[in-house]
């Protein structure tokens, strides 16, 4: 089986009806966005059903993008996801780190600690791991706000400061990066080890807009796109990733390209997962246990 697996990104909501239609992209498994879906709807119920719809297909992770520090029913969504990740044989809840108006990210540090050690303890209990996504959701490093501050490697730092629990990391992409004029591959080579799960999502950044005009005015100068259409080398991503002993997902985060969405958005997920697929080393998984070479058997850490 290859160390990365490529998946893509569902709402609950949806996932039912999406996943048999979507069967034919072959997709490795899903990411269940759920937000408050499951302060309406029975999760073990929820579950039961997944299961046959997935047809043996894992749930990658599951998502609760909310204030986490600010709102304390957010909180409650991501404690019964990992009081139930069990249900879906899912061992990831992605989660934003959250924010507090009008308070500076160092600052914010204190609170972060405090929520975070609980969730971290609780899903540890369990078996979760929290990954936290890096997308910066408006929240400003001086004035807080927003929804999420843990958005750039100055954050992390103190993140991962504050709560140094090992079942606390990253969910990581590189559009993040570009829209935030990082080098999204020399930035990986540093965290890649404390990266759990990742997004499939690029980014184009128009450096010959930026020259002229800077990122103030009017003029557009960053997109986010589907993989295979943006700036990055996922061959670079994948193979840092496996250097670095990631076994886990690539789910594509779709429904932002400027110009592959609506009627165009599967037939690009569709060649994101194939180019995906190539980056990883290979469509299908094929061994020749005669002979594997002359280098050592990787190690594994499952």
């Amino acid at each position: 089986m290859f160390d990365i697996r490529i998946g893509t990104i569902i709402p609950a909501e949806y996932a039912m009806e999406m996943i048999p239609t979507l069967e034919p992209l072959k997709f490795e498994g899903y990411e269940l966005t759920c937000g408050a879906y499951f302060r309406d709807h029975d999760i073990e119920e929820y579950a039961k059903r997944m299961t046959d719809v997935l047809g043996g297909l894992p749930v990658s992770a599951l998502g609760c993008y909310g204030n986490t520090l600010q709102d304390e029913s957010v909180q409650f969504d991501i404690r019964r996801l990992i009081d139930n990740a069990h249900l879906f044989g899912c061992g990831i809840v992605s989660v934003f780190a959250g924010a507090l108006d009008g308070v500076s990210v160092p600052d914010s540090m204190p609170v972060f600690k405090k929520v975070f050690t609980e969730l971290c303890s609780r899903a540890a209990d369990r078996g979760v791991r929290l990954a936290i996504e890096g997308c910066p959701m408006g929240t400003s490093w001086r004035r807080g706000g927003g929804q999420n501050i843990g958005f750039c490697p100055d954050a992390w730092e103190r993140i991962f400061d504050a709560v140094p629990q090992d079942n606390l990391g990253l969910e990581w992409e590189p559009c993040h990066a570009l829209m935030q004029l990082m080098d999204p591959v020399a930035q990986l080579w540093h965290w890649a080890k404390k990266v759990f799960h990742v997004h499939g999502k690029d980014g184009t950044v128009a450096w010959d807009v930026i020259k002229e005009r800077g990122i103030g005015g009017d003029w557009a100068w960053g997109w986010n796109r589907t993989p295979g259409f943006g700036d990055t080398n996922w061959n670079d991503v994948c193979t840092i990733l496996m250097m670095n002993g990631f076994e886990g997902f690539i789910d594509i985060e779709g429904y932002h390209d400027p110009v592959h969405y609506d009627t165009g958005e599967w037939s690009a997920q569709w060649r994101a997962v194939n180019y995906l697929k190539d980056c990883r080393g290979g469509r299908e998984y094929f061994d020749c246990p005669v002979y594997q070479g002359y280098q050592a058997p990787k190690s594994k850490k499952h």
